[in-house]
């Protein structure tokens, strides 16, 4: 599909910036909050349903400007910043400002925008999920911090005031279980996914509350894309006659951490998986090379059976 604009912004904390491709004019830098969104679709709103826009993905300031633009019926990408990076560097030599960069990414969605996947916001239930599964991840990190605390002898004279935050982050931790729970029974999609993931051999329910908050889109790509898209698909490193060591590499950091503590335990209890893990080491893989391969067949199996069982 072709359109007749393509637009690119770069987003900022405070600001964000608009560049059309093959326009004379400067980009134009608009305030994020509610005020620039206003004056931005005041600008472009005429060109907005007839426009392809491209914007990175940058930390969450660029949230509800999507929200916004999606609302207003807008074609957009939202882009991974290493591969737009990779991009800008092909087109400049070191020079970086947020102008260049909005019309960077104006050009990048006109020259590709055939094969970039327009985004779909999630809805209210699916936001609430992520920002749950981000809030719990945090207060596990700072548990695992004050566990390491309280085994530190440095920290002897403080150990009742660490046990008493330890204790308190265990509480925060279990009610947002129970929220992330309570929001997945409650929502009839939700829980078909979990009850698929949570029959499978080497799925626990925490693994199951991370798959469903951070890969919504289970059950509708291949197996290429799910395996893809959850950072576990081998790129090649070749060149002539030498076939280098593939690695895999990107996707999404939490779906990949709770892969491998479910590959660890399916390796063991899963006879299909324990099976392959073991004939991918006697024919001479590395352990944690047939770990990755476990890890792998496991997203692209529970991507098939979501599909069969709550898509058909």
């Amino acid at each position: 599909m072709s359109y007749l604009y393509y637009i690119g912004i770069d987003v900022g904390k405070d600001d964000f910036y608009v560049a059309m491709h093959n326009s004379k004019a400067k980009p134009k830098s608009y305030p994020n909050s509610n005020r620039g969104f206003a004056l931005l679709l005041k600008d472009f709103g005429d060109k907005i349903t007839d426009c392809f826009i491209v914007m990175e993905a940058t930390g969450g300031y660029e949230t509800a400007l999507i929200r916004f633009l999606a609302k207003a019926g807008a074609n957009l990408h939202k882009a991974q910043p290493f591969k737009t990076a990779s991009y800008m560097r092909s087109l400049r030599a070191g020079s970086k400002t947020d102008n260049l960069d909005a019309i960077g990414l104006a050009r990048y969605g006109a020259e590709r925008h055939e094969e970039l996947r327009i985004f779909t916001p999630n809805d209210q239930t699916m936001e609430q999920l992520q920002c749950l599964h981000t809030r719990r991840n945090d207060l596990v990190e700072m548990r695992t911090a004050e566990i390491q605390r309280l085994k530190h002898p440095l920290y002897d004279d403080i150990k009742d005031d660490l046990e008493e935050h330890y204790r308190f982050l265990e509480q925060k931790i279990s009610e947002i279980e129970t929220k992330i729970q309570s929001l997945i029974d409650e929502n009839s999609e939700l829980k078909a996914k979990s009850e698929v993931m949570k029959n499978f051999k080497g799925i626990g329910e925490k693994t199951t509350m991370c798959l469903i908050a951070c890969m919504p889109e289970l059950g509708t790509m291949t197996r290429k894309e799910c395996a893809s898209l959850a950072g576990l698909a081998p790129h090649p490193r070749d060149s002539g006659k030498t076939q280098g060591y593939r690695a895999t590499r990107g996707g999404r950091r939490d779906v990949r951490n709770a892969l491998f503590m479910a590959a660890l335990s399916a390796r063991r209890y899963n006879p299909q998986l324990k099976t392959f893990f073991d004939r991918l080491v006697e024919n001479g893989k590395k352990p944690i090379v047939a770990l990755v391969a476990v890890m792998r067949k496991i997203i692209v199996i529970l991507n098939a059976q979501i599909r069969d069982q709550c898509y058909n």
